[in-house]
């Protein structure tokens, strides 16, 4: 009897919830892409993927530009598929999966606080996405209007935020560690 009230009282709040991740989902997602095409395609300021290459065998990821391609349009894509709220917590997994290796690669010795390029806006983005991988989309999503709501179980989130963590670890373990300084201004969150 209390579930069923406690159900009850929370379920015209659910156009509320469905809002709020909305907003959630299409800023950091789209923040997520343009940090991503930062590095890809040289936009919003960014160094392009000529410069993002070097920086990345610097960093012991070779080949650099390779490598470089497919952590941009990884971060793209995560972030698009999690602004449109399409394929549940894929994108977010992606997300967690390069700020695990920019946590450990960049920002790891620098302390904390992003003022000094430590793990604050990685930590940030990747608790962010695990957050939205566990909560769901919501109504207003591609997956809602698709009706894919089975990718928004706690099971399917769990098992792509692994798969996330298992690829981080598997492109640090092929990291060649043959590290030197960033270029002037660099910054791979």
């Amino acid at each position: 009897m209390q579930s069923a009230q406690i159900l009850q009282n929370t379920a015209p709040h659910a156009a509320a919830l469905s809002a709020g991740l909305l907003i959630a989902r299409i800023v950091f997602g789209l923040a997520m892409s343009a940090h991503g095409a930062q590095k890809l395609l040289g936009w919003f300021g960014g160094f392009g993927l000529n410069k993002t290459a070097q920086f990345f065998a610097q960093l012991g990821f070779r080949p650099g530009r390779m490598l470089a391609a497919v952590a941009s349009a990884t971060e793209i894509t995560g972030g698009l598929l999690l602004a449109t709220g399409f394929l549940g917590p894929v994108g977010p997994a992606l997300i967690v999966s390069v700020m695990i290796v920019a946590v450990v690669t960049v920002h790891w010795n620098n302390g904390f606080f992003a003022a000094t390029n430590g793990i604050e806006l990685p930590l940030l983005f990747g608790a962010v996405a695990v957050v939205l991988a566990f909560t769901g989309p919501g109504s207003y999503s591609l997956d809602a209007l698709l009706g894919l709501q089975a990718l928004w179980s706690p099971a399917f989130a769990a098992t792509a935020l692994g798969v996330g963590i298992l690829g981080a670890i598997g492109n640090l373990t092929l990291r060649r560690r043959t590290m030197s300084a960033s270029p002037a201004g660099m910054r791979t969150t």
